[in-house]
């Protein structure tokens, strides 16, 4: 997982709970750059994209850490469920 998400990758996969919480600002933190503006207002960024498809490099860190996004956009927070195989 090469990339600037990297950090985001490596946070969710090295995580044992199935479900993990963060908020925009923790996920800042993670990355050490502010989430563009599309992903604080569009639930479309966090979407979960079809497996035969090759998903961006901001979605590829959580899909490779067998992760699903659900972004809370008014909380500013995103749930990372483990994806069940």
């Amino acid at each position: 997982m090469p990339g600037k998400y990297k950090p985001l990758y490596q946070y969710l996969e090295h995580r044992y709970a199935n479900t993990v919480v963060l908020t925009f600002a923790q996920i800042e933190d993670l990355l050490g750059f502010p989430l563009p503006d599309s992903a604080r207002v569009h639930h479309e960024w966090w979407a979960n994209t079809d497996p035969n498809d090759t998903p961006p490099p901001h979605s590829r860190s959580w899909t490779l850490a067998s992760r699903t996004a659900t972004p809370n956009l008014q909380a500013q927070t995103v749930v990372f469920e483990r994806a069940q195989h």
